[in-house]
């Protein structure tokens, strides 16, 4: 059976089950698996206006690696959860995740079934909604974009909104290196909004609150905290999200080597230290005087998104690219289906192959995805990005290196940006 036939016959995830409420009996397995790991990293929770909240309410978390699941647990100890999960989670063990309270997402798709899931967790279990609304773990230790369906969201729900703002968990292990780091961990856990607050503001003044709650920056936590991280191999994959050069704007020419970074283009060097900083340690090759254009990173990943602003801007961004497709349709695994050709443009993405003399088009309009999640080295079949239908997920693996899977997920972001004045302001 060809790939494109597998998938036509595979049956979808069952997305209308109804969320289980978290077994008694595997509470204490969640904590065992949690603990251990929170504990070694010497976890501080800081609890502000949380002495009388009781569940159900709705636990609004930043998302930075895998441990934040285990933070999580702990934090709201000894109340149980259910967790917003993407679908790749519950590859291999759909029951398990099911049984502790996971409830399957499709990233970056409008999914109604979610709403009625959510409300059956708080309004009838009266139980806690764990989300990670970033729908990502950050690039570089920064806020990613979140929707502005959260204050509509929180304010259908009508319980309590609570913030658990985490640190140390991108630096203990940030997606370009998953090798960990020894770093300690705390966590702000406060409340945002009663349910009698929420009923007397806006669904804009919810979002304000929502956005001004989960800013954080990890760089700038790690200088003010003064934690060291002195591995030699500290920078390795940090080309990953600085895949532009910030001296000579050459794309795609960064790579990465113990605690450097090197442009191919024009030879100049950084290094960083063990406080996180950047500094140029080899001038480049059209230049005398050594200087550091950014020394705190999050400002080298937001050069990059400006100058994709002005091509934006300018109406000329277009990436157009081979790429190696896999679909999951369910938690069984992947299907490969083979090579499509995939198109980023002003319009948005479009996905079109032939696969197995199947013709196949995906399209996703701008405007559809306030952003989108990528990959570095995933399960070590490359980078990707993936895509979602509200049936099935496809894992794109662009085949050049001509191509940063980082520079689509800004553009992603500013494209939708750039429609959405766009239809607010058609002159």
């Amino acid at each position: 059976m060809t790939g494109y036939e597998r998938l036509a016959r595979a049956k979808r995830f069952d997305m209308k089950r109804k969320p289980f409420r978290q077994l008694h009996i595997l509470r204490p397995v969640t904590w065992v698996i949690s603990y251990p790991n929170v504990w070694a990293r010497n976890l501080k929770v800081n609890r502000v206006g949380m002495e009388t909240i009781k569940p159900p309410f709705l636990l609004l978390c930043t998302h930075h690696a895998f441990i934040d699941f285990m933070v999580t647990t702990a934090a709201i100890f000894p109340h149980r959860a259910n967790y917003v999960v993407a679908i790749d989670g519950f590859i291999a063990r759909e029951w398990l995740l099911r049984l502790v309270g996971g409830i399957c997402k499709r990233k970056f798709t409008n999914d109604l079934q979610l709403i009625r899931q959510i409300k059956e967790v708080l309004l009838k279990n009266g139980d806690v909604l764990a989300l990670y609304p970033e729908a990502r773990y950050t690039h570089v230790g920064t806020t990613a974009p979140l929707p502005d369906s959260l204050g509509k969201m929180a304010k259908l729900a009508k319980v309590p909104v609570v913030m658990l703002n985490m640190h140390g968990n991108y630096l203990n292990s940030p997606a370009w290196n998953l090798r960990k780091r020894q770093v300690n961990l705390t966590a702000d856990y406060s409340l945002l909004f009663t349910s009698e607050e929420l009923a007397t503001v806006s669904v804009e003044e919810i979002n304000g609150k929502i956005r001004a709650a989960f800013e954080y920056d990890e760089y700038r936590y790690q200088r003010e905290n003064g934690i060291k991280i002195s591995h030699p191999w500290r920078a390795e994959g940090l080309h990953k999200p600085l895949y532009q050069c910030a001296h000579c704007k050459s794309e795609y020419t960064i790579s990465s080597s113990g605690a450097t970074i090197t442009c191919s283009a024009c030879s100049k060097v950084w290094q960083m230290d063990e406080l996180g900083r950047l500094s140029a340690i080899v001038p480049a090759s059209d230049e005398k005087v050594l200087s550091t254009e950014f020394s705190h990173i999050p400002d080298w990943y937001e050069f990059q998104r400006t100058q994709i602003k002005e091509e934006i801007e300018a109406g000329t961004y277009h990436l157009e690219v081979e790429a190696r497709v896999e679909a999951l349709p369910n938690a069984r695994g992947y299907i490969p289906l083979g090579i499509a050709k995939l198109t980023h443009s002003m319009e948005g993405f479009t996905l079109e192959g032939s696969f197995d003399g199947n013709s196949f088009s995906l399209v996703k309009p701008a405007l559809s995805m306030y952003s989108c999640h990528i990959e570095w080295e995933y399960k070590k079949k490359g980078d990707c990005i993936d895509l979602s239908t509200l049936d099935d997920t496809y894992y794109i693996y662009p085949l050049t290196h001509e191509c940063s899977v980082t520079k689509i997920a800004l553009a992603t972001e500013e494209l939708y940006l750039y429609h959405k004045r766009s239809a607010l302001d058609p002159s």
